[in-house]
C-alpha cells in the first residue's frame, strides 16, 4: 500500500575519531572506541586525513553489496577521499527461508572488514552507517548487527524504509532538473525499491539546482516495494530467462506498482505536466553504462547523464535477447551483475510502462550521498551539492 511522506528525522551515529583496529587470537580486527575521558586507544596520533580536517563515513550495507565512502567537506560540497563496493549477497536465500545463511553472512564480514580497516585508516571522526532490506525481513537480520557490533565494533543500524527513502532524494537533489514539475525518484535495490514522488511546484521561490531541503519539502507521496533484483531473480529464475518469464516479472512488479498508481494518479500529472524520472541503482547505472556503449564502466560518463525512456527499453528488450555468457561479456555488467540485470530490467520496464515519461535521469549516487551531505548540513559544513574528487566504486 502506497504511503504518504511523513518521514521522520534522521539522526547520525557518532564514531570515535582516531579509533584502531586490534586484532586478537582467532578474532576479527575491531574498530575500536574511545577510552574513558575522550581519549582514543591504541592510536599513534592524528592521520593526514584528520589533520586536514573533519572526516565523514557513510556505509551502505544493502541486499546485494556493501558500499563505503569516507569524504570530507570541501568548497564545492564534499571531496570523497576513499571508496569500496563489493558484492556480498547477504540477502541470498532470504526470500524463501526468511533468514541470512551463513556463507552469506561470512562474506559481508569480510567485506565490513575492510570497511573498518578504510574508517581507522581516514581517521573517521563522524560516521552513519545502516543496513537496509536483508537485514529489515530477515528474523536474524538485529542478531546479525550485533555479531558485527561484537566482531568489529561497527554500530550499524538498520534503516526504515522511510528514511531510506528520504535518504535517497537527499542524495541526488542536485540531478533534478529545474524546469520540470514533477520528478519520480525510484531506487532498485537487492531486496525492495524505494518510490518517491516531488511534487516541484511546492518549491520556495528561491528554490536553487541542488537545494538538497527543499527537495525534500517537495516529497508528495512515495511507496516501498517488497521486490528488489535479488529477490525477483531467485523468483523467476536468471541465467537463461525467456520472454514469457520476464513478461511474468515485469506482471509482477506492475501489480505492486497499481495501489500507488490508483492513490496518486501519477500518469496523468506526467501526461499533462513537465516530468521525468530519475533513477538511483545499479540497473540505471548499467543500463546507460550499455547504451553508451562504454568499453568499460566510466561513473563520469553515467552520473547524471540523460536516456530517453525508448533508448532505455531497447536496451531492456537487447539485453533479454542475449545468452547469460554474452551479457557476462558485457562490460559494464560483468560477472557479479550477469544474473541479476535482467530482474532490475524487469523492475524498469514496469515502471515505465506504468508512468510513460519521455526522460529519464541517472544517477550514480543514492544513500551514501544523502547521508554525508545530512551530517555535513548538521554540522555547518555543507553547502549545496557537489561531490568533487573521486566517484563511487
Amino acid at each position: 500500500m502506497a504511503r504518504e511522506a511523513a518521514l521522520p528525522a534522521l539522526r547520525p551515529t557518532t564514531v570515535a575519531a582516531n579509533s584502531s583496529l586490534l586484532s586478537g587470537q582467532g578474532a576479527r580486527k575491531r574498530w575500536r572506541t574511545p577510552a574513558p575521558g575522550g581519549k582514543p586507544r591504541g592510536t599513534q596520533g592524528e592521520t593526514n586525513g584528520r589533520a586536514a580536517g573533519e572526516i565523514y563515513a557513510a556505509l551502505d550495507l544493502g541486499t546485494n553489496n556493501c558500499r563505503l565512502l569516507v569524504a570530507r567537506p570541501s568548497r564545492r560540497g564534499f571531496l570523497v577521499i576513499d571508496a569500496f563496493s563489493r558484492i556480498i549477497r547477504l540477502g541470498e536465500g532470504v526470500g524463501t527461508s526468511g533468514r541470512l545463511c551463513d556463507a552469506a553472512m561470512d562474506r559481508t564480514l569480510d567485506a565490513l572488514e575492510v570497511c573498518a580497516a578504510k574508517m581507522q585508516r581516514h581517521s573517521v571522526s563522524r560516521s552513519r552507517l545502516v543496513a537496509t532490506e536483508a537485514c529489515r525481513v530477515a528474523c536474524n537480520g538485529p542478531e546479525f548487527i550485533d555479531r558485527v557490533a561484537g566482531q568489529l565494533g561497527l554500530p550499524i543500524e538498520i534503516l526504515s524504509r522511510e528514511a531510506e527513502a528520504r535518504l535517497a532524494v537527499s542524495g541526488c537533489a542536485t540531478l533534478l532538473d529545474a524546469d520540470a514539475d514533477f520528478v519520480l525518484v525510484f531506487d532498485i535495490g537487492g531486496g525492495s525499491s524505494e518510490l518517491i514522488w516531488l511534487d516541484l511546484t511546492r518549491r520556495k521561490p528561491e528554490w536553487r539546482p541542488g537545494d538538497r531541503v527543499d527537495a525534500m519539502s517537495c516529497i508528495a507521496a512515495w511507496t516501498s516495494l517488497p521486490v528488489g533484483v535479488v529477490t525477483l531473480a531467485e523468483r523467476f529464475g536468471s541465467r537463461q530467462l525467456t520472454s514469457f518469464g520476464f513478461e511474468a516479472m515485469v506482471d509482477e512488479v506492475t501489480g505492486l506498482l497499481a495501489p500507488f498508481e490508483a492513490e496518486h494518479r501519477l500518469r496523468q500529472l506526467i501526461d499533462r505536466g513537465r516530468a521525468h524520472l530519475l533513477g538511483t541503482s545499479g540497473t540505471v547505472t548499467t543500463v546507460a553504462g550499455v547504451q553508451l556503449g562504454l568499453p568499460r564502466y566510466d561513473r563520469s560518463r553515467v552520473d547524471g547523464c540523460w536516456l530517453e525512456a525508448t533508448d532505455a527499453r531497447a536496451v531492456t528488450y537487447k539485453l533479454l535477447s542475449r545468452t547469460y555468457e554474452q551479457r557476462v561479456a558485457e562490460p559494464c555488467i560483468g560477472r557479479d551483475r550477469a544474473d541479476l540485470v535482467l530482474a532490475g530490467c524487469a523492475i524498469l520496464e514496469a515502471m515505465l510502462r506504468m508512468w510513460p515519461a519521455k526522460r529519464l535521469r541517472v544517477a550514480d549516487r543514492g544513500l551514501r550521498e544523502g547521508i554525508l551531505a545530512t551530517m555535513m548540513a548538521e554540522d555547518g559544513h555543507y553547502l549545496g551539492y557537489r561531490r568533487d574528487g573521486a566517484g563511487a566504486l
